[in-house]
């Protein structure tokens, strides 16, 4: 290979510092997925492809299927993208412009005759690029998940033993008082 060719499997540095895998290797784990389909087992894939191992073929299967995932559902994700900007200007445009209010086909106007204005499309328009935006942010993963604080009870063995016995003294309490009104219903 001459120094001016630029080599096929070079490995560069992903944005969070990991390795990306050169074109040879993309090759060879596209091959790797194709052997798969054909149902070779992994360690003859392995063999065949130069892995390491088993398991080092089927990481290379997995890279080649999150590939085949990405590029399609990055266009995808760049349509939908350019669609909800689209919306967001179209709602801009709507917020800009001037709206007056209109009641039984009559402008309403003030005192000196001039035109009010009617706010609602306004609104209306900013609601619509709020959620254009948040579906964007959302889309593109930029909304941080929703946190749960959740408390966690360990139940023992001693915790229902003591809870049976509550509801048995209960019980009890429950009867004796019980008997109580009766007795003294019957002496009344």
């Amino acid at each position: 290979m001459s120094d001016d060719a630029p080599d096929s499997n070079a490995r560069t540095r992903t944005g969070k510092g990991r390795f990306a895998p050169g074109l040879d290797t993309a090759q060879r784990d596209a091959r790797a997925a194709e052997l798969r389909a054909e149902n070779w087992k992994l360690d003859d894939i392995a063999r065949e492809l130069g892995y390491h191992d088993r398991s080092h073929a089927r990481t290379g299967i997995q890279r080649a299927l999150r590939e085949i995932v990405k590029g399609p559902a990055e266009k995808l994700l760049a349509v939908y993208a350019d669609r909800l900007e689209d919306i967001f200007q179209r709602t801009m445009e709507i917020a800009e412009a001037d709206h007056v209010m209109v009641s039984h086909g009559r402008v309403i106007t003030d005192a000196d005759g001039n035109p009010l204005r009617d706010h609602a499309p306004v609104l209306a328009a900013f609601r619509e690029a709020r959620s254009a935006l948040a579906d964007v942010r959302k889309m593109v993963g930029l909304d941080q998940p929703t946190r749960v604080d959740a408390t966690v009870h360990q139940v023992t063995q001693q915790d229902i033993e003591l809870q049976e016995m509550l509801r048995e003294a209960k019980a009890q309490a429950a009867l004796e008082e019980q008997e109580l009104r009766d007795g003294a219903g019957s002496e009344g």
